[in-house]
């Protein structure tokens, strides 16, 4: 019996999972699979073991693949409205299963219970949103150069989408994309990080559970576990039109180029090495109160942390003083326990990647102001993954500061002059996802939101680089991979792009008035 045994156990009995010997199938439901290879899961709150999964098979996958090649003949015939109803049933589901989806997310990915909750929010917002899409799905229509015709666009389901999730947001980044793909008539094939394979499970029970009481076929949602191969094998089937990927550049290159080498299509969400901007007119109560949570939620584990403070001279000591005031206070310990503000990192690479990143911006030049330790001394530290967050004053041109680091450092960055000095230190790394500057100034909000201002996909005035709600598009552009989920029209890359002309005359003009006589 592990540590958490009975939380687990408790979990799945009100999720009514019934594992069978500690295995899950990779399909639909539960049950054994014919795999040999074993998933290990840990819980990074005390390294204590929770279950295992079966890893699918070639021939496995190949099963799952033709199981959503069949569900989506029916499922595209079906009328939008009455597949966002299948969706709003989901989502009362999931209010239903809140609670104990919360505390599962916690206790599989580390973030604490209130964090947990909000992502089971998110995935019951994103049914919402999809429901009353579901009677919406517009088209164009355009005024034909010739007469007597009606020219317009359409759009037609896509056919099987597959979804590479994260560990970050284990569910919900995955109902982003597939409650969206649900109403526009798709269905999908999901791969969840092998790290966080339990809620991916809960949530594919969920699914059946309306599925079946709605009598429709198991393919629509698949669920199919597996490593970096499973991806690979997702990213180069032609039978799958778009691939959706969330994770780190180097793994979002990887797919791209094998999506690409078919001409399929790929929506990308990666890294992120967001800036916070503090100007000499912002707020700095508000300012600071963004930046901790924007710094250290989920332990420095979201796309969206605040990974980069840029701040005025003038309030550069001021801030120092308050932030390593505010770091030592901050509550580290198990995620499940009420008034835990900071909890583990995933995993023990995680924090080899805290460790080594401070070394070299320290080797750079950079000045450790706080934070920096592998804890240990509690007991539950002893096997579980915790760190004291860290702030370094350091330059934003150093090699460590370009790249992101998904453990909680932050690096605080001193600007002076104009506004623009501080966009430009802002704009430069690779990666461009989320941005947000304080001020209470109107010309310096205006020129952050600018041509002239910030290149990130996300950027914010007032509020922190984190935090981004499901009615807005949600991604960024350079290195973050260009891709957009969630909120607005992101629904029109589930869907093929279709123009149709009509021609209801008793003649047949041609386009750019080309004259071609031909006797019939």
């Amino acid at each position: 019996m592990t540590s958490h045994s009975h939380l687990i156990e408790e979990i799945f009995t009100t999720l009514k999972i019934k594992p069978q010997n500690d295995s899950f199938y990779t399909g639909q439901k539960s049950g054994r699979s014919s795999s040999a290879a074993k998933l290990n899961i840990h819980t990074p709150i005390d390294g204590s073991k929770l279950a295992e999964a079966s890893m699918a098979t070639q021939e496995e996958y190949q099963q799952v693949i033709s199981q959503a090649h069949t569900a989506f003949e029916t499922w595209k015939s079906t009328p939008a409205p009455q597949r966002g109803e299948i969706v709003r049933q989901i989502g009362l589901k999931l209010r239903q299963y809140k609670e104990p989806l919360g505390k599962l997310v916690s206790l599989e990915m580390g973030k604490i219970y209130q964090e947990g909750l909000g992502e089971v929010q998110e995935m019951i917002d994103i049914c919402d949103f999809a429901v009353g899409l579901s009677r919406q799905l517009h088209g164009f229509t355009m005024k034909s150069e010739r007469p007597e015709h009606r020219m317009f666009e359409q759009y037609h389901p896509i056919g099987i989408v597959g979804i590479i999730s994260a560990f970050n947001f284990p569910v919900a980044v995955w109902a982003w994309n597939a409650m969206l793909a649900a109403v526009c008539g798709d269905v999908c094939i999901w791969k969840p990080s092998e790290k966080t394979p339990l809620t991916a499970i809960a949530c594919q029970h969920i699914v059946a559970e309306v599925l079946a009481e709605n009598q429709l076929p198991e393919g629509i949602f698949n669920l199919v576990i597996g490593d970096r191969n499973l991806g690979e094998w997702m990213a180069q089937d032609e039978r799958i039109p778009l691939v959706s990927a969330t994770g780190s550049t180097r793994m979002g290159k990887e797919v791209a180029k094998n999506v690409a080498a078919r001409l399929g299509k790929s929506l990308l969400e990666l890294g992120g090495n967001n800036a916070l901007i503090i100007t000499e007119h912002a707020n700095l109560d508000l300012a600071l109160r963004a930046t901790v949570f924007g710094a250290v939620g989920t332990c420095g584990q979201r796309c969206t942390t605040t990974r980069r403070l840029i701040v005025h001279e003038s309030l550069l000591n001021q801030v120092k003083e308050i932030l390593c005031k505010v770091y030592p206070q901050l509550n580290i310990g198990s995620p499940l326990e009420e008034g835990t503000l900071v909890g583990p990192l995933i995993d023990a690479e995680a924090v080899r990647s805290f460790q080594k990143a401070l070394e070299n911006v320290q080797a750079e030049g950079g000045k450790l102001l706080t934070g920096g330790e592998i804890l240990k001394e509690k007991p539950l530290f002893e096997q579980g993954h915790y760190v004291s967050p860290a702030i370094v004053e350091a330059e934003n041109h150093y090699s460590t500061v370009q790249c992101e680091t998904f453990a909680p450092i932050l690096y605080l960055i001193s600007y002076n002059g104009d506004i623009q000095n501080a966009i430009k230190l802002q704009n430069d790394v690779k990666q461009g996802l989320s941005s947000a500057i304080f001020t209470q100034n109107l010309l310096q909000s205006e020129r952050f939101l600018a041509e002239i201002g910030s290149d990130c996909g996300i950027a914010n005035v007032n509020i922190g680089t984190s935090g981004a709600e499901i009615g807005g598009a949600f991604g960024g552009e350079k290195e973050t991979g260009g891709g957009r989920e969630s909120g607005s029209d992101a629904w029109k890359i589930y869907m093929r792009r279709q123009t149709n002309t009509i021609n209801y005359s008793q003649s047949l003009p041609l386009a750019q008035g080309i004259k071609f006589d031909l006797e019939i």
